[in-house]
């Protein structure tokens, strides 16, 4: 029953912001409206993102090279503020920008997603499995990392992405079944990049798509997770252990966010925290 209502958070979410609107808009709500709405608050607040009390699984990274870690849960979790769509234990990669602004800006300009490091890295297989779903047709966009796009990202289009539903907010991606129970989504991928296909039988190491920018994303990087449905509305994150990486002492400032929180997770990449994921 808890993953039933799970799976439907996400729509009545989008009915109560609606409501909202509805409410601002019209003089009077009519008490058919009006009920509906104060339901939703009391089952949005009573009701948990589902949760899982599995140990770290361990994997083998999804690139290869020098990256930094951003948004992770060796620093705290759940990693992206939310529990929501099995993000508990995601993180964000990307490759050092030597060129890249100290602070966030002002400026309204944007970027070519092709002027990042990582955009069109390769995205390669944590684990053995079967491709259980792809999408493929989301364009990338340019840049969202000055305070005015970010805004705008964070409101108009994080709404219009949330009424979009999951294929929206994750842009192109892949989910990978493993034979533990576990799903991996592989996010914001480059359009037209990805190289399998629903059914396909993949090896650790085998290559999944390009990094892009695709979806709900600031700037060009790959958004990973582990969870236990390969559903994202009904997931419950799962802890991560990647094998194989050397972690540099050094933090890129852009993204560090200071020591690990209690609810981190140990032994992972840390948010600012460069390291180098060696060919396996």
């Amino acid at each position: 029953m808890k993953r039933a209502i799970a799976r439907h958070q996400t729509l009545w979410a989008r009915l109560f912001v609606l409501s909202v609107i509805a409410t601002l808009l019209l003089p009077a709500v009519p008490w058919w409206l009006d009920l509906p709405v104060k339901a939703l608050l009391v089952t949005l607040a009573l009701t948990r993102a589902p949760r899982s009390a599995r140990a770290p699984v361990e994997s083998a990274p999804p690139v290869r090279g020098r990256w930094v870690a951003i948004n992770s849960p060796g620093t705290g979790t759940p990693s992206h503020g939310v529990r929501a769509y099995g993000q508990t234990y995601a993180v964000d990669l990307l490759q050092p920008s030597p060129d890249a602004p100290a602070t966030i800006g002002w400026s309204l300009r944007t970027r070519a997603p092709e002027s990042f490091p990582c955009f069109g890295a390769p995205v390669l297989a944590m684990a053995p499995g079967t491709v259980v779903a792809v999408v493929d047709r989301r364009r990338d966009h340019r840049s969202r990392d000055t305070w005015p796009t970010l805004a705008w990202m964070m409101t108009v289009e994080a709404l219009g992405r949330e009424f979009g539903g999951v294929s929206w907010i994750l842009g192109n991606h892949v989910i990978v079944a493993h034979g533990d129970g576990t799903f991996a989504a592989y996010a914001h991928l480059r359009r037209a990049s990805v190289k399998v296909r629903p059914g396909d039988v993949v090896t650790a190491g085998r290559q999944l798509a390009d990094v892009g920018n695709s979806g709900n994303t600031s700037e060009p990087h790959l958004h990973v997770q582990l969870m236990d449905d390969p559903r994202p509305t009904a997931a419950a994150g799962v802890p991560m252990h990647w094998t194989g990486l050397t972690c540099e002492q050094e933090k890129d400032p852009r993204w560090s966010t200071g020591d690990p929180k209690p609810t981190a997770v140990p032994g992972f990449p840390q948010n600012g925290q460069l390291f180098e994921a060696g060919v396996r």
